[in-house]
């Protein structure tokens, strides 16, 4: 079989940068899905993006299907023939269904019994005969955050399509979408690119759209854009702040990405930077630019979608825009600071929170009540003056005219207003850490002040949220309560903090007047989220389940006794443990039922008595070592019981014939079981 590539190009209106990832991604895995279905054999599938295309390139396409063999069981030997070996109107009756003469019907032993089974051949088509079907599939199966429709209501794609290149070798195949039918023409760069460019075969596409400034390859155009900084950097001394998300939108926001450079007025830099920063990327996707020393210049790096003859202009047209913006915020700035932050938490009392839960003032004293509270049971007497003052004023920047216009900077203002209104440094740091983290992987607060602010908003919010039956469902969370648990959990552990979730969610739950069910539905969702993040820090399953019976209502105390739990899991005494755990359970699960005490007169065997003995000594050392949370001697503990435990099951038969001795060694595995019960089911680790 000789083999050719097949490039598929759809040409569009600017697709989003944002869908850009997701659709490339499902571009080249659904053209694998369906090319392996068609049984066409291939080598590389690459899928890459501009703006306006989507381009799938398949090396090395086979110019024919594979032959196919379909084999459909059917009924019994005994069955499909008599005992002369004729066929019955059973085996006439399947032959007919799958199209095969009952004299091709073959004999096969399927998981022990045989069954007569029809054997359906099917040459393989033309690859240019199946690849219409193929492409058309593909095409529709793509899908959008948000889609649109154009001429025909019921086509609808990312943006309108424009046109289809579809090429197999020299070959056009047909497709057609929307009222576009494919063809061997493409286009280049909407302003640096000539009209219609003919392709008259795959390997003619790359040069072609470089030669009219199409990059398709999007590591190319961010390699392009990092080249440019890179020179940005150099000629200015700096350097440029190229966050990854933002790169990336650079990355599909340009077909010939052009890096350049501009300055604004210093006298921006007395706004907050990250005012600057967040106009800057969010509103005109810049990049900031700093000194050596780490601060903010007054400069900004951007990527043109343009090679103008004189990037001057460029440069000009886009300072301007970012002047208007940051006169904006200037002006935003000043106008916040001519009122207090107490008028401003006044304010608070007329934006509401949820119409059901009264006002955003109401959910802060909630908060405030709960973090003194919190203050107290962690005995941080010191800082609770702080806790007080930073808990009142806590969301009065949500009603500045700056965090209205950058919603994105809630928190920040508040900390920077409060610097100004001179507050102390605890105070204004206390306003910016209470919404840390605000994302996976972002920094955990540094200060306990905002830490514990921080957990009271969660927790009141998680309260209030059940309250009114908005509790997450399995595909809507509406107040990202999953988030909340989580931020709970990793401030918790962050900081560290030993704090009793249940508590905290019972103090929170009192301000709601809720029922007892009510209250166990939030505790047992925040136990599901510690016990999905305990698997994502890379504890075992088994240990994260024995790790919940014993504390699931201490984050921290959970992390610590999980940690050394999958430390010792590799010694031998662990193994040996976990394995005696097991015999104890499934004994006792086999006999039934157990005294309760153990006969002392009836221990004859030396290890029989030492496992007594080594029991009475440890399970006070035990005991104690659960309630004060120490992990390591509660390990050390475990450790010196296991070796006697493997022993007696070495030396004695627990269901000896006589029956006296069994029940009082069943007695004294019950009180093994209870030894282990300490903890938790150690059984649960095998």
């Amino acid at each position: 079989m000789s083999a050719k590539d097949l490039f598929f190009e759809i040409g569009t209106e600017e697709i989003p940068a944002r869908f850009m990832p997701k659709i490339l991604a499902d571009l080249s895995s659904y053209a694998e899905e369906e090319l392996d279905s068609a049984h066409i054999d291939h080598s590389k599938v690459k899928a890459e993006c501009t703006p306006r295309r989507l381009v799938l390139t398949v090396m090395d396409l086979s110019d024919s299907q594979k032959d196919s063999v379909e084999l459909s069981k059917g009924p019994l030997r005994t069955q499909a023939f008599d005992p002369e070996g004729s066929p019955t109107k059973a085996a006439e009756g399947f032959a007919r269904s799958r199209g095969v003469d009952v004299s091709d019907l073959k004999v096969q032993e399927i998981n022990g019994a045989e069954y007569v089974v029809a054997e359906k051949r099917e040459k393989g088509q033309s690859t240019e005969l199946v690849l219409p079907h193929i492409l058309d599939k593909i095409l529709k199966k793509l899908s959008f955050p948000k889609s649109m429709y154009w001429a025909d209501p019921t086509v609808r794609f990312a943006r309108p399509v424009r046109w289809i290149l579809a090429l197999y070798g020299e070959s056009v195949i047909n497709v057609e979408f929307g009222k576009v039918k494919s063809g061997c023409c493409t286009r280049g760069h909407r302003f640096m690119g000539s009209g219609p460019i003919l392709i008259k075969d795959t390997s003619e596409y790359k040069k072609a759209m470089k030669d009219n400034f199409v990059i398709t390859d999007p590591d190319e155009r961010k390699s392009m854009i990092l080249r440019g900084i890179a020179e940005v950097e150099k000629e200015l001394g700096a350097n440029v702040e190229a966050a990854p998300d933002l790169l990336e939108e650079n990355v599909h926001l340009n077909e010939y990405p052009v890096v350049f450079y501009g300055s604004f007025d210093k006298d921006f830099l007395e706004i907050p930077e990250e005012v600057l920063v967040l106009s800057m990327a969010k509103n005109q996707r810049y990049f900031p630019v700093r000194d050596k020393d780490g601060k903010l210049m007054a400069n900004f790096v951007g990527v043109s979608n343009n090679k103008a003859k004189d990037m001057r202009v460029i440069r000009e047209g886009n300072e301007r825009v970012l002047r208007a913006r940051l006169y904006d915020a200037a002006f935003f700035w000043k106008e916040d600071l001519q009122k207090s932050l107490d008028d401003l938490a006044n304010e608070l009392r007329s934006v509401t929170y949820q119409e059901q839960l009264g006002s955003v003032y109401d959910k802060v004293q909630r908060t405030k009540a709960l973090a003194l509270w919190l203050t107290d049971e962690l005995s941080l007497g010191s800082i609770r003056a702080v806790v007080e003052r930073a808990a009142v004023l806590a969301k009065a920047d949500l009603v500045t005219s700056m965090v209205y216009e950058f919603a994105d900077v809630q928190g920040v203002m508040g900390r920077e207003y409060a610097k100004k209104a001179g507050e102390s440094n605890e105070v204004a740091l206390a306003l910016y850490e209470q919404y840390l983290p605000r994302f996976a992987g972002d920094s955990i607060p540094s200060g306990f002040a905002g830490a514990l602010i921080g957990l009271a908003d969660r927790a009141d919010t998680l309260a209030a949220i059940y309250k009114i039956g908005l509790e997450p469902t399995s595909s809507q969370d509406p107040y990202g309560l999953r988030r909340a648990a989580r931020c709970i959990n990793e401030i918790i552990w962050g900081l560290p903090l030993d704090i009793d979730l249940n508590k905290l969610i019972e103090k929170s739950a009192s301000a709601f007047d809720m029922d007892r069910d009510m209250i166990d539905r939030i505790k047992a969702f925040v136990r599901l989220r510690l016990q999905v993040q305990l698997r994502e820090k890379g504890f075992r399953h088994e240990v994260v389940e024995l790790v919940l019976q014993t504390i699931s209502n201490r984050p921290l105390q959970a992390f610590r006794m999980a940690e050394t739990l999958q430390k010792r899991s590799d010694e031998i005494w662990f193994a040996d443990l976990i394995t005696a755990a097991v015999r104890v359970k499934n004994l006792l699960n086999k006999s039934g039922s157990a005294p309760e005490d153990v006969d002392l007169s009836k221990l004859v065997e030396p290890s029989e008595k030492e496992l007594y003995e080594k029991l009475l000594l440890l399970e006070g050392e035990a005991r104690i070592s659960v309630v004060k949370f120490d992990w390591e001697k509660l390990a050390s503990v475990l450790s010196e019981l296991a070796p006697v435990i493997a022993q007696f099951f070495n030396d004695v038969l627990v269901m000896d014939e006589d029956i006296s001795l069994r029940n009082n060694r069943l007695a004294l595995l019950k009180k093994c079981q209870d030894f282990f019960l300490l903890v938790g089911d150690f059984s649960l680790l095998k």
